[in-house]
């Protein structure tokens, strides 16, 4: 079963001047060198009423009908997924494309079974994103479960046409 080994602060100082870098990327137009993995998420913020960008990793996406997935790595606490979440309406950039999209946060039990799936895929990459929430697990299927269930919730971001 997994359990939370620390507080997870949201990166200050130094780390977050590197967890910030890629913002720069899609401002210089370079956001197409981080491919389909990531996109950049443009939020309204909650107080301040203005825009606000951050990096994502894309944990799925559905090709059909063009959602993808993301995960709040530092939990319920992050500033854009308490932003979406006061204001779901968002732009995503993907590679080279902009569109504006509908952010929806998933349930607990959605969020299990995509961290798990995601875990499944990209197995070193959930060990250390585990690692980095603050949340120990044993590597199965099970445990990468209840950690995206009770620790790390999850958004689909739907493309609005």
């Amino acid at each position: 079963m997994p359990r939370k080994t620390k507080a997870t602060p949201s990166p200050t100082g130094l780390r977050r001047l590197l967890f910030r870098a890629p913002v720069r990327l899609y401002r210089w137009h370079l956001g197409w060198l981080l491919g389909g993995r990531f996109l950049l998420l443009t939020h309204i913020g909650r107080k301040s009423g203005q825009p606000r960008q951050v990096v994502l990793e894309v944990t799925g996406h559905d090709r059909e009908s063009g959602t993808y997935y993301l995960v709040s790595g530092f939990g319920p606490t992050s500033q854009w997924y308490r932003n979406i979440r006061a204001n779901p309406e968002v732009t995503i950039q993907v590679g080279r494309r902009r569109m504006p999209a509908r952010a929806e946060p998933l349930g607990p039990e959605e969020s299990g079974r995509l961290m798990a799936r995601y875990a499944g895929r990209h197995p070193r990459t959930a060990a250390k994103l585990m690692k980095l929430c603050g949340v120990e697990t044993d590597g199965t299927a099970q445990d990468y479960f209840l950690a995206g269930r009770d620790y790390l919730p999850f958004v689909a971001v739907h493309p609005v046409n």
